[in-house]
């Protein structure tokens, strides 16, 4: 049965072993996500230090803080700052894992020397990385989260709460870690914080709506209003969806309600024509309420970086190869991110007009 615990910012947490603000924290990662995390931890008191990868922006954050603004606040919070993981000084108690996908396993096998026994490694990425990270650092270590909040990097050090959330934690081996609610506790100083005893569940919920939404905004370069005005483009969509439920059926995963509003197998339940024109409906609905909305993948190539591909669409691929489930749709939409990134592609929404994409229109 699934445990759901709400822990509100401010609230009381429960006393595991150390005092959540006795314990030390090592965030990898000064963007949006772990910044602004970053930030909120250290004006609530937790003795915090933060891996940025740049020796100017370590300097700017010691010295003038990181600048958060947006939808909670609007503060200047310095930090002790360093730019490599071999610059951390001692072990820490908690590790919270901000880089972009690509970046996870190199992050996670520099940080083994800063690690004890009893530390705590959690994975903010995009995508099921959990899997991989244990590989690295152990599963009793790795926690699973899911973040539920949105925040956007405007300059190094400008950053931007766009929109509130919660996290969801919990424990990827077979036993739950009996320290998550201390670390409820300390993350609740950023945003509410949810307990999941099928924390895969929800990391692939997130997955599938990534593996949408910012993977096609990635090969079209669209933002969401304009690709999701257009049939074709839907169609597709719940193609990616309908896979990664078919994969996750195969792998025994109970997917969880996205957000607490979308419900996969509700919306791909019937295959009559209302049943249809209601997919369509909520997708659109989607696409217009979401309309400026550009894609993170999409960011990161035209930064000229590695994207998340082989942790959103890819997993579900090799998923679907492990349990003998058929994927085109993702496999394509996979090959096509990849001739991307090796300049062999270019981004344009002609990209739908491949011939694989001939029976969607």
């Amino acid at each position: 049965m699934k445990r759901l615990c709400i822990l509100l910012p401010g609230e009381g947490g429960i006393d595991m072993q150390r005092r959540p603000h006795e314990n030390r924290v090592a965030i990898i990662g000064a963007g949006a996500i772990g910044g602004i995390t970053a930030a909120l931890l250290a004006r609530a008191g937790y003795d915090v230090v933060i891996v940025t990868k740049y020796d100017t922006l370590a300097t700017k954050i010691r010295n003038a803080g990181l600048h958060v603004f947006g939808v909670r606040s609007d503060v200047f919070v310095p930090i002790p700052a360093v730019a490599r993981v071999a610059e951390l000084s001692g072990p820490m108690d908690i590790v919270l894992l901000a880089t972009k996908a690509p970046d996870m396993l190199n992050a996670a096998h520099e940080l083994l020397p800063f690690l004890k026994d009893t530390s705590l490694v959690v994975s903010l990425q995009n995508g099921l990385c959990e899997e991989a990270l244990a590989g690295v650092v152990g599963r009793q270590r790795t926690i699973g989260c899911v973040v539920g909040w949105g925040g956007t990097m405007h300059g190094p050090g400008e950053l931007e709460m766009t929109s509130t959330g919660e996290f969801v934690i919990g424990s990827i081996g077979p036993k739950e870690e009996p320290r998550l609610g201390m670390l409820q506790e300390m993350l609740g100083s950023v945003v509410p914080v949810e307990i999941s005893a099928n924390i895969r569940g929800h990391l692939y919920s997130k997955l599938i709506v990534n593996a949408c939404i910012t993977t096609l905004g990635a090969v079209c370069g669209l933002y969401l209003g304009q690709m999701l005005s257009a049939r074709k483009v839907r169609n597709i969509f719940m193609a990616i969806m309908r896979e990664a439920i078919a994969v996750a059926d195969a792998m025994g995963l109970t997917v969880e309600v996205y957000a607490g509003k979308l419900d996969y197998y509700r919306l791909l339940k019937g295959d009559g024509i209302l049943d249809n024109l209601r997919r369509h409906l909520t997708v659109r609905i989607v696409g217009f309420k979401y309309r400026r909305l550009k894609s993170s993948m999409l960011q990161s190539l035209e930064r000229g970086r590695p994207t998340e591909i082989d942790y959103l669409n890819g997993y579900i691929v090799a998923k679907g190869l492990e349990q003998g489930i058929a994927t085109p749709v993702n496999n394509r939409i996979v090959a096509m991110v990849k001739e991307i990134e090796a300049g062999t592609r270019a981004i344009t929404p002609r990209n739908f007009d491949d011939p694989f994409f001939k029976s969607f229109a």
